[in-house]
């Protein structure tokens, strides 16, 4: 700005000074007035705000008190029933508790765990998973159902994730039920569930929230040190409403606040700003008029001045501007055809100055392949007397090839029509542009090769690399993407090869390849179009179907079966192998695809388990089962823990002279709750688990201590039977940790099934029972007769003793066929030099016939049941069985002689 400009421009400020300075006094007293006017009245809206929360929140918290406590002196009327009546059944507790659900509460339902073990519940469907629900076990669950029993009154819990599914605020009553000495006994907890959100929507809580922001503390009724358990944090951060929710145990704190904070503005905000607004206007305006209409007079006068200044200012700019950009300005009168070139323009087309190469036009100038096409292009600009653009290249003089852009504009001014317009020289932008339309080009066909790649690597993340099926990845964003195509149905057939890992041990890796190649096509075949194949392991198949009737998948996993039968030839080799198939369906609208892998799985174990090569449906019954199942081996490893496997002990006598030859240990578990249960409630699962192996060492080592036990009283077992599982003999330790046990040589004595000892391929199994035997522990084979063993096997293993099985004892004195087979077996024996014993004898008269047939040992519930070590030391001296063989030989003539008695059994 010139100082000439900065004179006028204060001159005319001063002018208009007086003017402004008013406005703006006004302006200032009107604003402060506004913000004091809109200040008080946000206060009193806050005010009555806040008033309106209290209310509605109070309304809330009156609400939740009122129902919970409802509920809970409903459930404690039910404790008082339970109170009296301790024997209480889960029909009579059914009936209790249907009419306190039925009367309009909030309860979901309500559980009795006598001795903290849920055994009663309603409703019972969809509660079935809280049976059997032992308090203690449960982590979320033990420290307010203790906190309940100790404390004997009610505990609040939650909200918490209920084990049958949902979330629920519990009540933990304790029952005490009354003594004949005037106390009270513990009997257990009541526990009664309040449905969330039911007592969210009857409180109030859900349409309070569409107005307010409300939160809950004091989860476990812990009050405001409690967990937040409902709505944001940030409640408590924004100057909230707080109100107590006493509760029958504890309290909880509630924060409100309006919906969106406290920040809401007054409803008549815009109007009271408007009256402002307007009372500034009718005050400011008018002064500030005046003032401007005093200062417009003075702007006029220097106007023209000004614009002097401006013109010249954007003259130098524009020479400027022309000289830093190398542009080239020519004009060209359309009447006369007289045409003005700058100095860059003769430099664009390297013609020099001077006047002697004015004779070189522009047409001249122009590229031979370009110049038809660059005059068509002036010529049309100039018709249409519009705006002019092209690009072209020109030959100067030296040769010089030249890339230019030209742009223009027709104009008429008092002297005519001309053209004006612009050149610059592109050949520098046009080469660069070569290059990189030569790079995206060269881009563009890496990207190709790199999408390609990427196609190749999503298949390959996709896909089995051996059978080209779907893999476990596939088949997972299959499942969740055909959930909403089922209409009908959604079933899974789970397949397993059966006799894989033998032909892959047998004939190679490669053997097995091609196996599961063959595999594979025949799934894909039987499958058909609307089949999805996958492989999820490494000889686990799966095929998804959508609404397939049961009897079509039934079909195809019969067609499956069928055609994995048929052999496949691998080298001159039949590869022989079958396979197993577990089936689940899901139905909508409820379709999980991880519950329906699960399920599958099931009904897989299932059909492996019964004989392989066939196919199983999943059902709830054996889903019942394997939660059975389940349950057992979770007990199996606690009792394992506590050591509830103990040894039982059975009598082994002399066959004649009635003496006790030893003793057989037995497994047995000390259930918590149901009692003494034999092997056969446990052993098969234990077998699943892999523990019978650390069931035979418990059970070893207590029979150990027991009988140095017995010694220190003065009885005498000279052997003791313990029975080995096949398991264990596999364990290569077997023998390193017996030689830790403190035991005499002769004194123990392994009892092996049949079939243990006959896989002669095994040789960790010969090895140790060698090795076994080094210890001077005897080898007897137990339930002799029921497996296949043959005396070329007998004699290389040189048992001890035989075992026979109770089936074949037990018809010995109604058959005589049975009493030769019996005598047989005896006479093996002795041949042999091997002792023989009898197990399962239940009466006398069997003992009498055995004794006569050369049985050398009997066993069996005619000598004693197997009974604990406390109770084997009493038999041991009382020796009951020598009274009752008296008493018989008093009721019954002499007994015959050995060689009639071995005549008359065989007939």
């Amino acid at each position: 700005m010139t100082s000439l400009q900065k004179i006028r421009t204060t001159a005319a400020s001063i002018a208009r000074q007086p003017a402004t300075l008013s406005a703006l006094i006004a302006l200032v007293v009107i604003v402060a007035a506004g913000v004091f006017a809109e200040r008080q009245n946000r206060s009193i809206f806050e005010q009555n705000m806040r008033a309106r929360v209290q209310a509605d929140a109070g309304l809330v918290r009156a609400s939740l008190e009122g129902h919970l406590n409802a509920n809970i002196q409903l459930v404690r009327g039910l404790v008082s029933v339970i109170a009296t009546e301790p024997e209480m059944d889960q029909e009579r507790f059914s009936a209790l508790a249907q009419s306190l659900i039925e009367s309009g509460t909030q309860l979901r339902n309500i559980a009795g765990a006598p001795d903290m073990v849920i055994r009663m519940v309603h409703p019972i469907a969809g509660n079935e998973a809280a049976i059997g629900l032992d308090y203690r076990k449960i982590d979320v669950q033990r420290e307010a159902a203790l906190r309940a029993r100790d404390s004997g009154s009610l505990v609040l819990a939650g909200p918490v994730d209920l084990v049958q599914g949902g979330h629920g605020f519990i009540g933990r009553i304790p029952v005490f039920v009354p003594r004949e000495d005037g106390g009270r006994e513990f009997w257990g907890i009541v526990s009664a569930v309040v449905d969330v959100e039911k007592l969210y929507h009857d409180s109030g809580l859900e349409a309070a929230s569409e107005k307010l922001d409300i939160a809950l503390v004091g989860k476990d009724a812990l009050g405001n040190s409690g967990a937040l358990f409902h709505g944001d944090r940030a409640t408590f951060e924004d100057a909230p409403v707080l109100l107590d929710i006493t509760l029958p145990s504890g309290s909880w704190q509630m924060a409100a606040t309006p919906k969106g904070g406290w920040r809401a503005d007054p409803p008549n905000l815009l109007f009271l700003r408007a009256m402002i607004v307007l009372a500034g206007i009718l005050v400011v305006v008018p002064i500030h008029i005046a003032g401007r209409l005093a200062g417009e007079r003075q702007r006029h006068v220097l106007e023209l001045k000004q614009r002097e200044e401006q013109l010249q200012t954007l003259s130098q700019r524009l020479e400027l501007a022309l000289k830093t950009s190398e542009i080239g300005v020519w004009e060209m009168d359309i009447e006369t055809g007289r045409l003005v070139w700058d100095a860059r323009m003769h430099e664009l087309y390297g013609i020099p100055m001077s006047s002697a190469h004015h004779r070189r036009t522009w047409r001249q100038c122009l590229h031979p392949e370009d110049g038809d096409r660059a005059q068509r292009e002036f010529d049309a600009c100039i018709a249409a007397r519009g705006r002019y653009h092209s690009e072209f290249r020109v030959v100067t003089e030296s040769g010089e090839v030249r890339r230019i852009r030209a742009m223009g504009a027709v104009y008429e001014d008092e002297t005519g029509v001309k053209i004006v317009g612009v050149n610059w020289d592109v050949t520098r932008d046009f080469a660069l542009n070569e290059d990189l339309m030569r790079a995206k080009e060269l881009a563009e066909a890496r990207n190709g090769e790199l999408e390609a790649a990427k196609a190749t690597i999503e298949y390959s993340a996709l896909h089995d690399s051996l059978t080209g099926l779907p893999n476990r990845r596939y088949l997972d964003d299959t499942l969740a993407s055909r959930v909403p195509a089922a209409k009908a149905s959604m079933a899974l057939l789970h397949i397993d090869l059966d006799r894989f890992k033998h032909i892959n041990d047998t004939l190679g890796h490669a053997a097995g390849d091609a196996t599961l190649v063959h595999a594979a096509a025949i799934l894909r075949d039987s499958a058909g179009e609307g089949g999805f194949v996958a492989r999820i392991g490494g000889d686990e198949f799966v095929v998804l179907c959508i609404d397939r009737p049961s009897e079509d998948l039934a079909a195809l996993a019969e067609r499956i079966i069928t055609r994995m039968r048929v052999p496949v030839a691998y080298q001159g080799h039949e590869c022989r192998f079958g396979v197993s198939i577990g089936i689940a369906i899901e139905r909508p609208p409820e379709i999980a695809p991880d519950r329906l892998l699960i399920n599958a799985d099931i009904a897989l174990y299932r059909a492996k388990r019964r004989g392989r090569n066939r196919f199983e449906f999943f059902t709830k019954a054996l889903q019942a089962e394997i939660v059975h199942t389940k349950r057992i081996a979770d007990e199996i490893l606690s009792g394992l823990e506590r050591n509830e496997f103990i040894a039982f002990y059975q009598p082994q006598i002399d066959a004649r002279t009635l003496d006790v030859t030893g003793v057989e240990a037995l497994a047995r578990w000390r259930h918590p709750e149901r009692g003494i249960l034999a092997p056969d409630h446990f052993m098969r699962i234990a077998e699943e688990l892999n523990v019978v192996t650390a069931i035979d060492r418990l059970i070893l080592e207590q029979t150990l201590r027991d009988h140095r036990r017995w010694t220190g009283l003065g009885l005498n077992v000279p052997k003791i039977s313990v029975n080995v599982s096949s398991r264990r003999l596999h364990d290569e330790e077997l023998v390193d940790s017996l030689r830790k046990l403190d035991f005499e040589p002769g004194l123990l004595a392994f009892e092996l099934v049949e079939s243990i000892f006959l896989d002669e391929s095994d040789e960790i199994i010969t090895s140790n029972i060698a090795r076994i035997k080094a210890l001077g522990i005897d080898v007897e084979i137990d339930d002799f007769g029921t497996g296949y063993a043959s005396i070329v096997s007998l004699m290389k293993l040189e048992p001890t003793r035989l075992k026979i099985d109770r089936q074949l004892v037990a018809p010995i004195v109604e058959s005589a066929a049975q009493r030769h087979l019996v005598g047989s077996i005896i006479d093996i024996g002795k041949s042999l030099g091997i002792g023989i014993i009898a197990e399962g004898v239940e009466t006398m008269e069997q003992a009498t016939l055995l004794r006569e047939l050369g049985c050398h040992h009997l066993q069996g519930y005619a000598f004693g049941r197997p009974m604990p070590s406390e109770h084997l030391v009493e038999a041991l001296r009382v020796q009951q069985w020598r009274i009752d063989a008296l008493r018989r030989c008093a009721e019954t003539a002499p007994l015959r002689s050995s060689g009639q008695a071995r005549a008359s059994a065989r007939g």
